[in-house]
């Protein structure tokens, strides 16, 4: 077979060049990898592609030969030269998707490395540099609410890239013209839309509705989720009250403390616009931190 020939002897000319690429298009083709893209995207998968930018000499795969790696370890396409180099490659993609930073590597096909390149114990003869993009979802920001602090804290959001959901029981304020970019999810019982916010281990929400009625049902619905974040608006004294009912309610306290409140970060805001501010700038700080 051409690749174990390839492993022993490399690429003596370009001509099988071209050969060990059409070979790698039989297992599959770059409109798999860019047709599972948004998909893995969507459903909220970190992903690394992996493209080769710079061939020197002999080496397995052509420029532009691209690769895709999941955050779950999952291999989409194929880059060439055999596991020994692949597997390499992931395990570097998905230090990469960790680390939530892009790279550049250069991997040694002439059987050793200098400083700087990663040996892959093949001997084709040459040099590959692949760039290894780190690529994640948009962060998910559930807001309830729809009134005077949910409106610029959308906007604001909307304009740093969250994919938002606005969730209320008020169908005055919850449009689709104050919200143009969002999901809306509107019931006219409350805990009943609450219900159908969907969240993960990724998604922020921010309780901003004011009335302390539904903010206590909104923090029931979501205390116990995982999520990357969890802020509720209120003057210390509300948000001792509602607290103290969810202990009484038998909530554990490291699921309480979590909670972050007031929300936002303490900038002295007074207007809407400033809360809005601050709340997605906490929202930032809580990004960088993972």
């Amino acid at each position: 077979m051409l690749w174990l020939w390839t492993l022993r002897f490399g690429l003596p000319d370009e001509s099988n060049q071209v050969l060990v690429a059409q070979r790698c298009d039989v297992m599959s083709s770059p409109t798999d990898i860019f047709e599972q893209f948004p998909k893995l995207l969507r459903a909220g998968k970190k992903v690394a592609l992996c493209t080769v930018v710079e061939k020197i000499g002999s080496g397995p795969a052509a420029l532009g030969r691209k690769m895709l790696v999941t955050e779950d370890g999952e291999i989409i396409g194929t880059i060439g030269g055999g596991e020994c180099f692949e597997r390499g490659l992931k395990q570097e993609a998905l230090k990469a998707i960790k680390e939530g930073k892009s790279k550049s590597l250069k991997f040694s096909f002439y059987g050793g490395a200098k400083k700087g390149e990663l040996d892959t114990g093949l001997w084709c003869g040459g040099t590959m540099t692949v760039f290894v993009d780190v690529i994640e979802p948009k962060p998910k920001l559930v807001i309830v609410g729809s009134g005077h602090i949910a409106l610029p804290t959308y906007r604001v959001a909307d304009l740093l890239g969250f994919d938002i959901t606005v969730v209320d029981d008020n169908e005055d304020a919850l449009t689709k013209c104050r919200f143009q970019n969002a999901k809306l999810i509107y019931h006219e019982d409350f805990e009943k839309a609450l219900e159908k916010a969907e969240v993960d281990e990724r998604t922020y929400v921010a309780i901003v509705h004011g009335e302390p009625k539904h903010d206590l049902a909104a923090l029931r619905r979501f205390v116990r989720e995982k999520m990357a974040y969890l802020g509720l608006l209120g003057s210390k004294r509300k948000i001792g009250k509602l607290k103290e009912i969810l202990r009484k309610e038998g909530g554990h306290e490291k699921t309480i403390e979590k909670i972050h409140a007031p929300i936002g970060l303490d900038i002295n805001a007074v207007a809407p616009e400033e809360i809005a501010v601050s709340i997605v700038a906490e929202l930032i700080r809580e990004m960088r931190k993972s």
